[in-house]
């Protein structure tokens, strides 16, 4: 997988360098066009997230979305096939979320999962997210968002104190993750954003670390103005002679949106949500058959201006 992030890094780099003169040459599209012209550039993203972790993209102020996220077993290898109907018997994860915009800049969110079990289950999660840039049609060459996540897990606590669900104190129970996304929209149909992420869990195993750093990046190509393919890939750095079992997550997925509703279909190698599950917690190869089917579905609602 080496590759594929070096592939990454520089073409998104590049790109994100390679800004004067191209909006002379190159029409954006999502930029409202005739005497209310908008300056920044829409749609770099067509949804708040990629498949498993975030983009640049923003709710609007009194904006609220209700997600709905879902993830089914292993498609193939020994645990799938058509015995288990392809991963479609079997459930890998479940998220409920609701979103909302308190500016056009600032977002925050909570949700609730049902936790892959490697190792939590019964996760709560929260997000604040800040825009410090915003692509412009003439200028601004990016976007830019900060943002910080909290996972809290209220599982039973093991009784094997070798386990790392055992949490022998509740401060055990939380993990954090902080994150700097960097995107570009290029012409009316390309879209590639970078990000740095560091997680931390308060507890983990004795061959594990505490605090990780991973480099994420994905693309995605429009096809008109309501679907695309995504492609993503997080890479974890660490010692790996202690993340042997640990894989990274890698997925692709075909995207469509109607009125106040996205809808994405993807597949993955990752079965948790949220960063300190999908970063640090993928156990399954796409190569050895170990990836699955899932969907996530936004519906927004509007409270006013």
């Amino acid at each position: 997988m080496n590759k594929i992030t070096y592939l990454l890094v520089f073409t998104s780099l590049f790109c994100l360098s390679n800004v004067n003169g191209q909006e002379d040459s190159l029409s954006f599209d999502g930029v409202i066009e005739g005497p209310d012209e908008s300056e920044f550039v829409e749609d770099v993203f067509s949804s708040t997230r990629v498949i498993n972790g975030h983009s640049t993209e923003m709710l609007n102020k009194k904006i609220l979305e209700f997600r709905i996220e879902h993830r089914f077993g292993d498609l193939a290898g020994s645990n799938g096939g058509a015995q288990q109907m392809f991963g479609l018997d079997q459930v890998s994860d479940i998220r409920l979320a609701f979103e909302y915009g308190i500016t056009d800049n600032l977002n925050i969110g909570i949700g609730r999962s049902k936790g892959n079990g490697q190792p939590y289950r019964s996760l709560i999660d929260g997000y604040g997210k800040y825009r410090i840039l915003r692509q412009k049609r003439h200028g601004m060459p990016i976007s830019l968002v900060a943002m910080g996540t909290m996972a809290f897990t209220y599982m039973r606590a093991s009784s094997d104190i070798s386990q790392v669900s055992a949490f022998p104190s509740w401060q055990h129970r939380f993990s954090y993750s902080a994150q700097l996304h960097i995107s570009k929209k290029i012409g009316s149909w390309l879209s590639l954003n970078l990000s740095p992420t560091l997680v931390h869990r308060n507890y983990v195993a004795a061959t594990d670390q505490n605090t990780l750093f991973a480099l994420g990046g994905s693309t995605r190509f429009a096809i008109g103005s309501t679907m695309g393919i995504v492609l993503e890939y997080y890479h974890v750095f660490g010692d790996s002679k202690q993340r042997t079992t640990n894989y990274n997550s890698l997925g692709v997925a075909f995207e469509f949106k109607t009125f106040g509703h996205n809808f994405t279909i993807n597949l993955t190698n990752s079965t948790g949500f949220g960063e300190s599950q999908f970063i640090t917690n993928t156990y399954t190869d796409w190569l050895k058959g170990q990836f699955r089917l899932g969907f996530s579905i936004g519906r927004k609602i509007s409270f006013g201006k």
